[in-house]
C-alpha cells in the first residue's frame, strides 16, 4: 500500500516522492534490492539509455520539428545540457537496518532521501519499520535532500538504518501503514473506490507473473494437459450473457486473518500524568487466539498495558514486550499473526507492482461482489475527522489549492529538465486535486458540508470546504434565464471546463485559470473550482475588470488582459474584436463577454467562466431572419435545443480551420500557377516555391478527405511544411496518421496551431522575395477572401465567440466584418454535418474507426469535433447509408448510446426526489421499469419497514405517500418507455417508435447487460455481481439488497506530458517510415519521460507500452514483448476499467506474445477473457469479433481441438463476409484458415471447397501473377492430390475388404511455426528481414508509398493485409 507521504503538497518543487511501490518493480536476483524503475529521473539503471551523439540528434529533431513554438523549448541551444542532465547514472548503496542483514540498493543522484524511505517501507523485511532516520558515518540524512546533494555518499556507502523516537503522529503514520500492509491483498478498497485503488483480473488468467513461468515450462510436454473447452457461453451463437464471470474469484483475496480486531482505544488521549511519562496513545487489539489486549504507543514503541475494556490501567503488563515495532510486538503475543503476516507479505511482494500502486484518478467498478464489512479503525478515523487534506501529515493543515495549482504554473521550463519537474508538479497537484474535489462534492451532497448562504432554499446554497468552492448545476438568481434556464446552468459547467481545458493547454505565462472538476453525484452537478485570493471578501463588481458579469449589457476591458488573451488568440482561433457597452462605448474584447478577468490578492491575472470559448453552433441556435446552408435545412437544421449554449468542439474548429487552410492552397497554388505560364520568360524564385505549395496542397487535401481527424494534428507541423522542399510532408503525414487515437483531448494541449501562414511562405528567411511581386499579393488576397480569413497577406481564421449572443452589441464601423464571422460560423455548422459525419461513417465503414462500446463511440465522434448532441443525426445518416448492413455495428452501439443517455436524463432528475433513506429502492425500481420484462414494476418497500416508517410518519403528521419524497415510487415501465422515447426525439430529434425494454431489444437486437452496463457506468450506480433474470414476467429483475452504491462521475482536465509525447511521436512516425530501431529507442526515451511526469500508472504509459512490446515482438525479442504487453494489460485494467475496449485489445496483443512464446493454454485462456468481455460490451456481430475468433481458432488448430476449432473460424468467416463484403481479401483469407482446419480433420471436400472461394477471390482481386494467388492454386492442388488419394484408398477398402494394402496418408498436425505465421498475419504484423540491404529496399518502398499515397494514386484494395504499410505496426 502507498503510505500517505505523498501528498506532499507540491508546490514545493522537489518533494514529490516516488511513488513507494516502485521499489519492488524488476528486482534481479533475491539477494540484491530491487531496481528503482523510476527513479528521481525516470530510467531505471539498466535501460539504454541513448548515449552521447546519438541522444543530442533525436533531442534536436524532436524538439525542433514537433515544436512549432521556440518560446517553450528556449531553442536548440538547451539540448547539449539537457542530455547531460537526463544521463546521470545510478550507484549502490548498502543498507544495514536491525534484525536483518544487510543488502544492495540501487539509487539514482536525482531520488531523495525520502524515497529510499518508501522503498524500505515496501520490502518485505523491512515494511514494519515507519519510523526510523538514515545515518551515513554516524550524521542524519535529511529528508528531502537530494542524494547527489550529500557530502561522502558514493558507491558502496553504508546507510543505517536508525529507529527514532515516536510523537504522536509518527505513531498514527506507523499504525495506518500496518493497517495498510495487513489489507494489502484484499480488494475491498477497490470495490469502494477509495484511495486509488482499482481492480485487475489478469494474474488468475497467467497464474501469476509470466516472465518467470515461461522459462520454467518445458516445451513439448504442454501440449497434452491443455483443456481447451471454454465455458458454454463463450462459445459463437451462445445467446446468455452471464454477469458473474467478470470478476472471477482470485483465490488470493480469501484473506488470511492475523488479526480480529485493531482499533483505537476508548482511553484514548492519554490523561496528562500518562503523558508525561510518554504514553502517546492506546490501541485495543483482539488476535485470531482470541486474546483481547490494550497497548500503549509510547515515545520508545509499543507494549502492552494492563487496561481492560472497563478499568484503565496505564501500568505497563507484564512482560511488557516494549518493542519499537507493533508488528514485531504482535509476533510475541500471537504465533498465528506471526505466521500469518509472514505469508501475506511474502504473498504481497510476489504480486506485480502495477496490481498495487495507486492510480493517478479513481477508477470506480459498476459491479462489485458482497464484501463483508470489517472493523477498521483508521477507516472510522478517516470518515469521523474531516481529515482535510490528510492533515496529520502536512504542516500548515489544510492545503491552499489554488497556491498548489498557480505556484507549479510558474515553474521554469526553459529546458527538458525543468520543463519535467513542472509538468510531474501541474499533474501531481491536479490528481490531489481531483480527488479533494470528487470527495468534497460528495460530502456537499450528502449535507455533510455547511452552506456558506444557509438562509437561502437548498438549490440555490454555495460551499466551502477544504479551500475549494462548490457551487450546484442550477439556474440561481436567474442568470441563464435567457440562455435556457436550468438546462444552460447544467450545461455551461462542462462548458467552462472544455475552456479550462483550451487555455491551459496553450499555457501562456501569466494568464491564470481556476482548477476546476464537475462532479455529477446522486443526480445532482456540483462544479468544485479552487478559490481566487480575496475573492469572496469583496463584491463581484469591483473585482471584474474585464469582461461582463451580465451577459453584455455592462462590459469592461483592460490593456493586461488585452495583451495576454492576445497571445492565445492565434491557437484558439479566437478574433479580437469590440463591443459596445451599456453608455454606446466601444470596448475590445480578446474572448466572449462572459469571460471574466479578475486581479486576485495575490496579483495574478484570472480569467473564469470561459463557458463560451469555443463559438456558438448555429445548428442547435436558431436566430430569427439567419438562414442556414441549404445543406443544413435538408437536414432539418436549426433545431431548437435545451439552451442557447451549444458551441462547437475545439477538434471541430481545428478541422474546420485545416479544410479551408487546403482550399487556401488549392486556390493559390493555382493563381500562381496561370500567373507564372503568364510570365515564364521573366525567371524568379516563385515557381519552386509554388510547385511545392502544390503538391502539399494535393496531398493534403487527400489526407482530409479520408481522415480529417488525422490531420488535425498537423497543425503544429504547418508552419515547417510550407517552404521545406517537400521531405518532411512525408514525415508529417505520418506523425498525423499515427497521433490519432492516442488521445481525444491531445490536440488542446498542442502550443502552437496554424497561424498566418502565406503559400509564398516568408517563413525561412532566403526566400523573402515573391510577395514584394503585386500580382502575387493579389492572389493571395483573393484567396484570403474566398475562405474568410480574417487577414488579406496571410490565411488566418478566427472566431467571435460573440456572435448572435443575446445582449451583445457590436459598433457600426465593424458591421462588414461581422457579416464575415456571421457566414464563417454557419460554413462551420455546415461543415459539421456536410464533411465530419460523413467523415465518420466513412471511417466507420472502412473501420479505421472501431468503436465497441459507448464511450468509445463517444470518443470518435469527439475526435472529429461532432458533439454527442448529433447522435441522431448521425444514425439517421448511416440508415440512410447504401452500405449500412456494414454499419450494423456501429448503429447498435449508437442506439444503446441514445438510449442510455436519454434514460441518464431522466435519471437526473427522478434520484432529485429522492430521500437518502430510500435510494436503494429508488435505484432499483428505476433499473427494473428501465430494463425488466416484469410489466408491472412496484417500488417495494419491505412490510416490516413500511410499519415503522408508518408510525414514525404520524408522529410527524405526515400522511405516508404524502410528501413529495415517495413521488418515485410511482414511476412505470411504460411511462419510463414513453418519457426515453420522447427525450430522444426532443434532445436527439431521433425516433424511437418502442414503448417497453423488450420492444427495444428486439427491434434493434440490443442486449439487457449492455444496456445495464451502459447506464450504470453513465450514471455512477455499483450493482450486486450476480445473475440477473430480465426477462422473467413473474418477479422484478433487481431489489433494493441488488444496488450496492452509487459513485460520483468526474470530469477533470488531464494534465499533459509534452516533451514524453513528443518524443512517442517521433518514435511512432520513425516506425511508421520503417527505422524500427531507432523508434525503439525514441520510445523507450518516451516512457522514461512518461514515468517521470505521470508515475507509474497512465494511460499514455499503456499506449506507450502496447507499442514497445509490438516493436519487441517484430524486432524478434519475444519474452521482452510478453514483459511489456503484461504491463500493458494491468495498466489498461487498473486506469481504463477491467472492461474497457483497450483492455480487450491488450488481451488479444498479450494472447498473442502469449502463443509466441509457447505458453498455449495461457493463450487460449486470455482469448477467452476477451472474448467473454467483448460479448458482455456489445455482443457476438462486431467486426473486430471475427479477428477474435480467427485467433482462437487458430490457437485451437495448433492444438489439434479441430471440431472447436472450426466453429470459431466459420463465425469469423461469416462476420467478415458480413462486415467487409464477400470480396474482401479478409474473407480469402478467413476461407483459408477454415479450409487448413478441414484439411487437417481430413475433410478434402470441404478443405477444397472453401480454398476455391479463396482463390477466386484472390484473382479476381489481385490477378492471376500475385504471390497469394499463386500460394493459393499450389494448396488447391496440394488439397486436389490428397483427396484423390484418399478416395482411392477408399475405393482400395471397398473392394479388397479388410485384406487391401492401404497407402498411408499424411495426415499433418500443424506446427507451431505455421499457427503462428497465420496468427501475425490475421493481427496485421509482418516480420521485416532485417539484414542491411532488406532494410535500404524497404525504406525506399516505403518512401515510394507515402509518395504514392500523397499524390492520391494508391489504388491496391485497402484490405490487403500484406500489403498495407500501415500494418506493418498497427499503431492503435
Amino acid at each position: 500500500m502507498v503510505s500517505k507521504t505523498d501528498d506532499i503538497p507540491a508546490s514545493v518543487p522537489n518533494c514529490n516522492p516516488a511513488d513507494p511501490a516502485d521499489g519492488a518493480q524488476d528486482g534481479k536476483g533475491a539477494g540484491k534490492a530491487p531496481l528503482k524503475e523510476s527513479c528521481g529521473c525516470g530510467h531505471s539503471a539498466d535501460t539504454a539509455m541513448v548515449n552521447g551523439d546519438r541522444a543530442h540528434e533525436h533531442t534536436e529533431e524532436t524538439d525542433s520539428k514537433q515544436d512549432g513554438n521556440g518560446e517553450a523549448d528556449g531553442g536548440e541551444e538547451s539540448n547539449e545540457q539537457e542530455v547531460i542532465v537526463i544521463q546521470d547514472t545510478g550507484f549502490t548503496v548498502k543498507i544495514q537496518a536491525p534484525g536483518t542483514e544487510p543488502f544492495d540498493l540501487q539509487v539514482s543522484p536525482q531520488e531523495m532521501v525520502q524515497e529510499i524511505h518508501q522503498v524500505l517501507m515496501d520490502r518485505e523485511d523491512t515494511c514494519h519499520r515507519t519510523c526510523f532516520s538514515l545515518q551515513l558515518d554516524g550524521n542524519v540524512l535529511d529528508n528531502f535532500a537530494e542524494l547527489k546533494s550529500i557530502e561522502g555518499l558514493q558507491e558502496g556507502s553504508v546507510l543505517k538504518v536508525v529507529e527514532e523516537p515516536y510523537t504522536v503522529r509518527e505513531a498514527r503514520i506507523h499504525v495506518r501503514h500496518i493497517r495498510d500492509l495487513l489489507k494489502s491483498l484484499d480488494p475491498s478498497d477497490a470495490y469502494n473506490g477509495v484511495d486509488c485503488n482499482s481492480l485487475s483480473f489478469l494474474s488468475i488468467f497467467t497464474d501469476g507473473d509470466l516472465g518467470e513461468t515461461g522459462k520454467r515450462k518445458k516445451k513439448g510436454s504442454e501440449m497434452e494437459q491443455i483443456d481447451c473447452t471454454p465455458p458454454e457461453h463463450i462459445l459463437p451463437g451462445s445467446k446468455e450473457r452471464p454477469l458473474v464471470p467478470l470478476q472471477p474469484q482470485n483465490k488470493d483475496w480469501k484473506p488470511m486473518q492475523c488479526l480480529k480486531v485493531l482499533t483505537m482505544s476508548g482511553w484514548n488521549p492519554p490523561p496528562g500524568n500518562r503523558k508525561m511519562h510518554g504514553d502517546l496513545m492506546y490501541l485495543y487489539i483482539v488476535t485470531v487466539e482470541e486474546r483481547h489486549v490494550s497497548v500503549t504507543a509510547s515515545t520508545r514503541g509499543f507494549y502492552l498495558n494492563q487496561s481492560t475494556t472497563y478499568t484503565f490501567n496505564p501500568k505497563p503488563a507484564n512482560p511488557s514486550f516494549l518493542s519499537h515495532s507493533l508488528v514485531e510486538l504482535l509476533s510475541q503475543i500471537s504465533p498465528a499473526f506471526k505466521k500469518n503476516f509472514t505469508a501475506l507479505q511474502k504473498k504481497r511482494v510476489q504480486r506485480h507492482p502495477f496490481e498495487r500502486i495507486a492510480t493517478p484518478f479513481q477508477v470506480y467498478s459498476w459491479t462489485a461482489p458482497q464484501v463483508d464489512h470489517a472493523m477498521d479503525c483508521v477507516r472510522a478515523e478517516d470518515a469521523y475527522t474531516s481529515r482535510l487534506g490528510y492533515e496529520e501529515h502536512i504542516p500548515g493543515q489544510t492545503r491552499d489549492w489554488n497556491e498548489e495549482l498557480q505556484t507549479t504554473r510558474e515553474l521554469p521550463r526553459k529546458n527538458l529538465p525543468e520543463r519535467l519537474l513542472r509538468e510531474r508538479a501541474i499533474f501531481k497537484v491536479h490528481s490531489d486535486f481531483a480527488a479533494a474535489a470528487t470527495r468534497g462534492a460528495m460530502a456537499v451532497i450528502d449535507g455533510n458540508v455547511m452552506a456558506i448562504n444557509p438562509g437561502e432554499e437548498t438549490r440555490m446554497q454555495m460551499f466551502i470546504w477544504n479551500n475549494i468552492f462548490f457551487s450546484l448545476g442550477f439556474d440561481v438568481r436567474d442568470h441563464y434565464r435567457e440562455l435556457g434556464g436550468d438546462a444552460a446552468a447544467h450545461a455551461a459547467p462542462t462548458n467552462d471546463l472544455n475552456g479550462v481545458r483550451a487555455y491551459s493547454g496553450v499555457d501562456v505565462e501569466g494568464l491564470y485559470t481556476l482548477g476546476t472538476v464537475v462532479v455529477d453525484y446522486r443526480g445532482y452537478r456540483v462544479t468544485a473550482q479552487s478559490i481566487i485570493p480575496g475573492i469572496l471578501e469583496r463584491e463581484q463588481e469591483q473585482s471584474v475588470i474585464y469582461g461582463s458579469i451580465d451577459f453584455g449589457k455592462t462590459v469592461v476591458s483592460h490593456g493586461k488582459y488585452l495583451e495576454l488573451l492576445e497571445k492565445t488568440s492565434r491557437p484558439l482561433k479566437i478574433q479580437r474584436h469590440s463591443v459596445l457597452n451599456e453608455k454606446n462605448d466601444t470596448v475590445e474584447l480578446c474572448s466572449s463577454v462572459e469571460c471574466k478577468g479578475i486581479i486576485g490578492n495575490d496579483g495574478r491575472h484570472y480569467i473564469l467562466d470561459l463557458l463560451r470559448t469555443f463559438p456558438p453552433d448555429l445548428n442547435f441556435l436558431p436566430v430569427d431572419g439567419v438562414e442556414l446552408s441549404p445543406e443544413c435545412q435538408r437536414l432539418g437544421f436549426p433545431r431548437q435545443h435545451r439552451h442557447r449554449l451549444a458551441c462547437l468542439r475545439q477538434e471541430l474548429i481545428e478541422a474546420f480551420v485545416e479544410h479551408r487552410y487546403l482550399l487556401f492552397m488549392k486556390m493559390a497554388a493555382l493563381q500562381l500557377m496561370q500567373h507564372k505560364a503568364n510570365r515564364d520568360s521573366i525567371k524568379t524564385d516563385t515557381p519552386a516555391i509554388t510547385e511545392t505549395s502544390e503538391t502539399l496542397a494535393e496531398s493534403k487535401a487527400d489526407t482530409t478527405q479520408t481522415d480529417t481527424a488525422q490531420t488535425n494534428a498537423t497543425d503544429s507541423s504547418k508552419a515547417t511544411d510550407i517552404s521545406t522542399d517537400g521531405t518532411s510532408q512525408t514525415d508529417n503525414a505520418s506523425t498525423a496518421a499515427s497521433q490519432t487515437g492516442t488521445d481525444s483531448e491531445e490536440n488542446s494541449s498542442k502550443p502552437t496551431t496554424n497561424g498566418p501562414v502565406d503559400p509564398t511562405a516568408t517563413q525561412n528567411g532566403e526566400c523573402k522575395g515573391p510577395l514584394e511581386d503585386p500580382k502575387s499579393r493579389e492572389v493571395v488576397l483573393n484567396a484570403c477572401k474566398a475562405v474568410g480569413s480574417i487577414s488579406d497577406t496571410a490565411f488566418d481564421i478566427r472566431f467571435n465567440p460573440d456572435i448572435f449572443s443575446p445582449g451583445v452589441r457590436f459598433p457600426e464601423e465593424s458591421a462588414d466584418d461581422i457579416q464575415k464571422q456571421k457566414q464563417l460560423l454557419k460554413d462551420a455548422a455546415a461543415f459539421l454535418v456536410s464533411c465530419q459525419v460523413p467523415t465518420l461513417v466513412k471511417d466507420c465503414l472502412d473501420h479505421s474507426a472501431l468503436p465497441m462500446d459507448g464511450a468509445s463511440l463517444t470518443e470518435a465522434l469527439h475526435q472529429r469535433g461532432i458533439n454527442v448532441r448529433y447522435l441522431g443525426t448521425v444514425l439517421e445518416f448511416m440508415e440512410k447509408t447504401p452500405a449500412k448492413a456494414q454499419l450494423e455495428h456501429i448503429y447498435r452501439i449508437g442506439i444503446t448510446e441514445l438510449i442510455t443517455r436519454c434514460a441518464k436524463h431522466i435519471f437526473k432528475t427522478y434520484l432529485q426526489g429522492v430521500e437518502l433513506s430510500a435510494l436503494s429502492a429508488a435505484v432499483s425500481h428505476f433499473l427494473n421499469c428501465f430494463l425488466s420484462s416484469f410489466p408491472d414494476a412496484v417500488a417495494h418497500l419491505p412490510p416490516d419497514e413500511l410499519v415503522s416508517r408508518r408510525k414514525n410518519r404520524k408522529r410527524r403528521n405526515r400522511v405516508p405517500g404524502g410528501g413529495d419524497n415517495t413521488a418515485w415510487a410511482s414511476l412505470t415501465p411504460s411511462e419510463l418507455w414513453k418519457n426515453i422515447a420522447s427525450e430522444a426525439q426532443s434532445y436527439y430529434h431521433f425516433t424511437l417508435q418502442c414503448e417497453s425494454v423488450d420492444q427495444v431489444v428486439e427491434k434493434f437486437s440490443l442486449q439487457k447487460i449492455t444496456l445495464l452496463r451502459e447506464i450504470s457506468v453513465k450514471t455512477g450506480i455499483q450493482i450486486l455481481i450476480k445473475e440477473y433474470n430480465f426477462d422473467s414476467r413473474h418477479k422484478p429483475a433487481f431489489t433494493e439488497e441488488d444496488i450496492l452504491n452509487i459513485f460520483p462521475v468526474v470530469k477533470h482536465v488531464n494534465p499533459k506530458a509534452t516533451d514524453a509525447f513528443h518524443f512517442f511521436q517521433s518514435g511512432q512516425a520513425k516506425v511508421q517510415q520503417g527505422f524500427l530501431k531507432e523508434g525503439c529507442e525514441l520510445i523507450n526515451e518516451a516512457l522514461n519521460l512518461f514515468n517521470n511526469v505521470y508515475g507509474a500508472m497512465h494511460v499514455e504509459i499503456c499506449s506507450c507500452l502496447r507499442l514497445l512490446a509490438r516493436l519487441n515482438y517484430i524486432l524478434g525479442d519475444h519474452p521482452e514483448a510478453l514483459s511489456n504487453q503484461q504491463k500493458a494489460v494491468l495498466m489498461s485494467e487498473r486506469v481504463l476499467g477491467i472492461e474497457h475496449p483497450n483492455t480487450i485489445q491488450e488481451y488479444m496483443h498479450l494472447a498473442l506474445y502469449c502463443f509466441a512464446n509457447n505458453q498455449l493454454s495461457t493463450a487460449l485462456k486470455l482469448l477467452y477473457r476477451a472474448r467473454y468481455l467483448m460479448l458482455l460490451i456489445c455482443g457476438e456481430d462486431h467486426p473486430e469479433m471475427a479477428l477474435l475468433d480467427s485467433n482462437i481458432g487458430l490457437v485451437l488448430h495448433g492444438v489439434m481441438e479441430y471440431d472447436l476449432s472450426l466453429r470459431f473460424l466459420e463465425n469469423a468467416l461469416t462476420i467478415n463476409t458480413k462486415y467487409h463484403g464477400p470480396r474482401s481479401l479478409k474473407v480469402a483469407l478467413s476461407h483459408h484458415l477454415v479450409a487448413r482446419v478441414y484439411e487437417s480433420k481430413a475433410e478434402f471436400r470441404s478443405a477444397l471447397q472453401h480454398e476455391k472461394e479463396g482463390y477466386t477471390i484472390y484473382k479476381n482481386q489481385m490477378g492471376e501473377a500475385h504471390e497469394k494467388t499463386k500460394e493459393s492454386s499450389e494448396y488447391l492442388k496440394y488439397l486436389t492430390q490428397q483427396a484423390v488419394a484418399l478416395q482411392r484408398t477408399m475405393n482400395e477398402i471397398y473392394k479388397n475388404g479388410s485384406n487391401a494394402s492401404i497407402m498411408p496418408l499424411k495426415f499433418t498436425a500443424p506446427s507451431m511455426a505455421t499457427i503462428l505465421d497465420q496468427l501475425n498475419i490475421i493481427n496485421g504484423i509482418i516480420f521485416i528481414p532485417l539484414s542491411p540491404k532488406d532494410l535500404e529496399n524497404l525504406k525506399a518502398e516505403v518512401q515510394r508509398r507515402q509518395q504514392l499515397q500523397e499524390l492520391g494514386k494508391s489504388e491496391e484494395p485497402a484490405e490487403d493485409r500484406s500489403l498495407e504499410l500501415e500494418d506493418k505496426i498497427p499503431i492503435d
